[in-house]
């Protein structure tokens, strides 16, 4: 089905191309968005109309791309991703890599764009990769991939974190002075027994009387 593009679509064309597309997308995509219209007497005479219009906007991006492809390939990409000790990298370079690396530069490319030799990057390296921009224009740029070590802790380091704990425990406890210790259970000592009186001790008098009598001696029979 052949259809007029009303606006610019990256993926079809630009506004004012004709393009033959499925009906389906036609009719459940492109028309409903007004994307393009249908391909016609009435909608010839309408671009016609504003073909001056449509030149001069495809022209302006023109300039536009020219301006950014000289930007782009004045840039020198660095790009530092983990890598081990052959220059392989643990990740990989991707178009999304690069895309984000261009917005911190302060450009504004879309990943698929992007063309990155292989597809991804997975060694340290220099590369060229390309930029499409507006039509045929398209902006080479340099990359450099460089490798970063991959931090491992080793058994030296480790022992040297327990030792250096171990050194604060000692310390904490000599600045809070030792330990008391406790005491044993103190035991109750027996206490000292009175001895029983022997039988053979006299017996207490328990009154004066008794007392007299017992000095005197019993008065004799008969008195």
């Amino acid at each position: 089905m052949k259809v007029i593009l009303n606006k610019d679509l990256a993926a079809l064309g630009e506004e004012g191309d004709v393009k033959d597309v499925a009906k389906g997308y036609a009719r459940n995509y492109l028309f409903p968005r007004g994307i393009a219209l249908p391909y016609n007497e009435g909608t010839i005479k309408l671009f016609e109309t504003r073909k001056d219009e449509i030149e001069a906007r495809k022209a302006a991006k023109r300039q536009d791309a020219a301006g950014l492809k000289e930007k782009l390939e004045g840039l020198d990409l660095v790009i530092a991703m983990s890598a081990g000790a052959n220059g392989k990298l643990y990740g990989a370079v991707t178009a999304q890599t690069l895309a984000d690396e261009f917005v911190k530069q302060g450009f504004q490319i879309e990943r698929k764009r992007i063309e990155i030799p292989g597809t991804t990057i997975k060694s340290v390296g220099r590369y060229k990769v390309t930029v499409k921009l507006y039509e045929s224009a398209a902006a080479e740029c340099s990359l450099t991939v460089e490798g970063q070590a991959v931090k491992t802790e080793t058994r030296t380091a480790s022992s040297q974190r327990v030792r250096r704990r171990e050194a604060g425990v000692e310390t904490q406890t000599a600045s809070t002075g030792p330990v008391p210790e406790v005491p044993a259970e103190v035991k109750p000592q027996p206490s000292a027994e009175v001895p029983a009186e022997s039988a053979g001790d006299a017996a207490v008098p328990r009154t004066v009387e008794e007392g007299k009598t017992a000095e005197d001696g019993a008065a004799p029979a008969g008195e």
